[in-house]
């Protein structure tokens, strides 16, 4: 009875944290974010305590450190991403036309060979379809954005309430870790102590690794790009390192945009076609033997198929709040499925033998 009411409890514990997620994921990220922002300024918080600074001098120096560092990159950057990024709206329409003609012209020949010419023209019509419709969804995108009262004051709580709610988050880092470690069932406070440090172990290597390498790439994407005179390379490059945080879908967002792009800019000249999938070559060989091993390592533990799956399937949820909390609850459902997993290869069950009722050795089933 008293496994069965310990499963209960955690059970119920976890249908409550799903139903709160759902009921307030509208306002819960700037809560998020400044959760996670605390979670990873706290060591270096914790590295200015030992050099003798108060809690509070220490919290004060590193928060103001990196609002600093922040508002001064968001201030240098933002003019030139609005820029490329309304230009490539507006141009946005050319380019699929452009492609649209490419593919007609390149491609006709093909398929009034194998399909025929009404084939050709039903092709046509649903390129042209297709652009109009990705053009006006794109063109609605940007403008909700912009114009929509609820994006606005979103990334106005994002931007002005993260800082405060983590400066008090970090301020009592200690103590409230000490509080929850003061409710751990004893019983089990050694297993679940030893569970938890390998849940931060894995969370806190790949943020703080994840956010390194996508900051790294989407400089070199954006710095390569830009050199290699692709319109609006600099903007493609923020987004694909941006999104590298997602499995092979960064890469792939990014190496579909320039590549159209540069179809649409410099055909028939292939040689600058070539040289932008060189860079996108080279990112990915940088990605995979330089950074993800020196910075990542297998710090997470993870199938990359499962943290995709946990990324959209958290999205599809909760939204951008559960985008944010895909990496660190992937992370701690591994460790739990892990530690099952010992569980089980160590227990009766799987050896398939059990203890005879009047208390003699192992028997066969």
């Amino acid at each position: 009875m008293t496994l069965q009411r310990q499963i209960g409890f955690w059970i119920a514990c976890l249908a409550g944290f799903i139903v709160f997620l759902y009921l307030f994921s509208g306002i819960l990220m700037p809560f998020v974010a400044a959760l996670i922002l605390a979670y990873l300024l706290d060591p270096m918080v914790d590295a200015l305590e030992r050099l003798r600074l108060s809690r509070l001098m220490a919290t004060s120096i590193v928060l103001l450190l990196f609002v600093v560092i922040f508002v001064v990159l968001l201030l240098a950057a933002a003019p030139l991403l609005v820029n490329q990024l309304s230009a490539f709206i507006a141009k946005f329409p050319e380019y699929v036309a452009r492609l649209q003609k490419l593919v007609t012209e390149q491609g006709g020949p093909l398929f009034e060979r194998f399909g025929g010419a009404d084939k050709l023209k039903e092709l046509q019509g649903q390129l042209a379809s297709g652009a109009g419709e990705a053009a006006k969804w794109l063109g609605g995108v940007v403008t909700g954005l912009i114009s929509g009262g609820q994006a606005i004051l979103g990334l106005f709580s994002l931007l002005v309430l993260t800082p405060v709610v983590a400066f008090y988050m970090i301020l009592d880092w200690d103590r409230m870790v000490a509080k929850v470690d003061g409710w751990l069932p004893l019983a089990h406070r050694d297993t679940v102590r030893e569970l938890i440090r390998e849940m931060d172990s894995s969370v806190a290597g790949f943020l703080r690794g994840q956010a390194m390498i996508c900051l790294l790439l989407g400089l070199f994407y954006a710095i390569a790009l830009s050199l290699a005179g692709l319109h609006f390379g600099f903007i493609i490059g923020i987004v694909s390192g941006f999104v590298s945080f997602i499995p092979y879908v960064g890469s792939i967002t990014g190496l579909l945009l320039s590549v159209g792009v540069a179809f649409a800019q410099f055909w028939p000249d292939w040689t600058m076609i070539l040289v932008v999938l060189a860079i996108f070559g080279a990112g990915q060989f940088l990605e995979g033997n330089v950074l993800q091993p020196k910075l990542l390592g297998h710090a997470l533990g993870l199938h990359p198929v499962w943290l995709m799956f946990a990324l959209l399937a958290f999205g599809s949820l909760f939204g951008f709040v559960g985008v944010m909390l895909a990496v660190p609850l992937a992370a701690v459902i591994g460790v739990l499925v892990r530690f099952a997993l010992r569980q089980y290869l160590a227990s009766p069950l799987y050896h398939g033998y059990r203890q005879s009722d009047t208390g003699g050795g192992a028997i066969d089933p």
